[in-house]
């Protein structure tokens, strides 16, 4: 089996993996926002008291790295402004009251047959499917699928470790999708012009990888392999799945397509091979919603804009939450911010009833005992970053020690004796010279 060195081991806490995918109610009012792919967010094409239907499109892509916001449901448009994201952060948004009286289907659909279809214009309708990397980047994928200048794709993976703590949505597609992901390899393959597509998947899985072995072996498509990988954190990052599958490295400051290596989400993939057919957007997805604070764990499908306050409801909060976050534990976010919706990129809802570590607000100085260069994954040192991050030194992490080459998996953070937050000082390093940059 593949792997790669370093990492670290958390209990693996997947509470959810033989939970089958359901269906969501559908709520009164969704808070759809407009930016919610990394790159430029779209811009509203839809007015205050107009009637949509469901996957219609109410934004349209702003610049090349932007992609579409498809209606998640029939109904009116009350408000186009601003609403707040997780972080209480004022985001460009679309306000929709749901009608009622609709069965909330998507009766529009444009059928396509990808056989039929050249590179560029499948490209062209992965764009206009608003599709974006599922697994929490939300990069636009019809970005990720053109070769740069001067490379060519060789090799496309379909990333199915979901090495996140709680998270089972990608694990649940795979097993119950199985057709719909071969599909989308199919299709992803002839967009990007890969000789070989591989199906990555942990081996804490059985179900999946025989889900996905099957439908290989039925469909005879010898370019599409399923590979199986040890189950280790963070094994589901882009650049580790290449570092164990080939052995290569990806170099510092560069993309896989420079390999001639795309890596895309599973899911990505599931939801391509079955609404690319239909020619219809992406109006929903796959949420793994768990954690001790629920009466009701499980994975959903769930309409893209739900607003939290509405899924906490439905799945029995547990007294007053100590800890909701978006993603997983690892490399998710905390939700200050109990209006704010689902968007294209929220894998998971993990809602913690009490702190999840003994003396978690208590801080302890460095005791430089190696632990977190023994977990990172991309080989750095965690604690000299942190010191130079606590003294401002950030011309020195990026110049000396390659700040942005971490990806901030949370490894050194999990892994320190003195709870230092390590990651959050990583994060708002680069923040701050991100903003330095923009008001140069």
């Amino acid at each position: 089996m593949h792997t790669f060195s370093h990492g670290i081991h958390p209990d693996q806490a997947k509470l959810t993996a033989a939970s089958p995918i359901q269906r969501f109610p559908f709520t009164q009012n969704y808070v759809v926002h407009l930016a919610q792919n990394a790159g430029s967010p779209a811009l509203a094409i839809v007015q205050a008291g107009q009637r949509v239907l469901r996957g219609q499109v109410i934004a349209r892509p702003n610049g090349l790295v932007s992609v579409p916001v498809h209606a998640p449901v029939t109904g009116t448009v009350k408000q186009v402004g601003t609403s707040l994201d997780f972080n209480g952060k004022p985001t460009p948004s679309v306000l929709i009251a749901a009608d009622p009286s609709s069965d909330q289907q998507i009766w529009q659909t444009h059928p396509q047959d990808f056989v039929q279809m050249s590179p560029e214009q499948i490209i062209e309708a992965v764009r206009d499917m608003g599709m974006v990397g599922l697994g929490g980047a939300a990069f636009p994928t019809h970005v990720k699928l053109k070769a740069p200048p001067g490379h060519s794709i060789k090799t496309l993976i379909l990333n199915g470790a979901e090495c996140e703590p709680f998270l089972t949505s990608d694990h649940r597609v795979m097993v119950e999708q199985s057709e719909d992901i071969h599909l989308g390899a199919q299709i992803l393959l002839k967009a990007t012009g890969a000789q070989e597509c591989v199906i990555a998947i942990e081996d804490n899985k059985p179900d999946a990888i025989t889900a996905m072995e099957e439908i290989c072996a039925r469909q005879g498509d010898k370019r599409i392999r399923v590979e199986v990988f040890v189950a280790k954190y963070p094994q589901g990052a882009e650049k580790m799945l290449i570092k164990a599958l080939t052995g290569q490295e990806v170099p510092s400051g560069s993309i896989p397509a420079s390999l001639g290596i795309v890596v895309s989400n599973i899911a990505t993939a599931a939801e391509i091979g079955h609404l690319l057919p239909l020619g219809i957007g992406l109006t929903e997805r796959v949420v793994t919603i768990t954690g001790d604070g629920i009466r009701k764990p499980g994975n959903y499908l769930i309409p893209i804009g739900t607003p939290l306050n509405f899924i906490l409801q439905e799945v029995g909060v547990v007294g007053d939450p100590y800890k909701i976050i978006f993603g997983g534990p690892m490399m998710g976010k905390s939700v200050a911010f109990h209006d704010s919706p689902i968007t294209k990129g929220t894998s998971g809802i993990v809602i913690f009833a009490q702190p999840q570590v003994a003396d978690e607000g208590q801080l302890y100085n460095c005791i430089r005992c190696g632990a977190c260069i023994e977990a990172c994954p991309m080989h750095l040192e965690p604690y000299r970053l942190g010191m130079l991050a606590r003294h401002h030194s950030y011309e020195t992490m990026v110049q000396d020690y390659h700040l942005f080459d971490c990806f901030e998996c949370g490894s050194c953070s999990f892994v320190c004796p003195s709870n230092i937050p390590l990651v959050q000082q990583f994060r708002i390093s680069k923040q701050f010279l991100r903003d330095k940059e923009r008001h140069v």
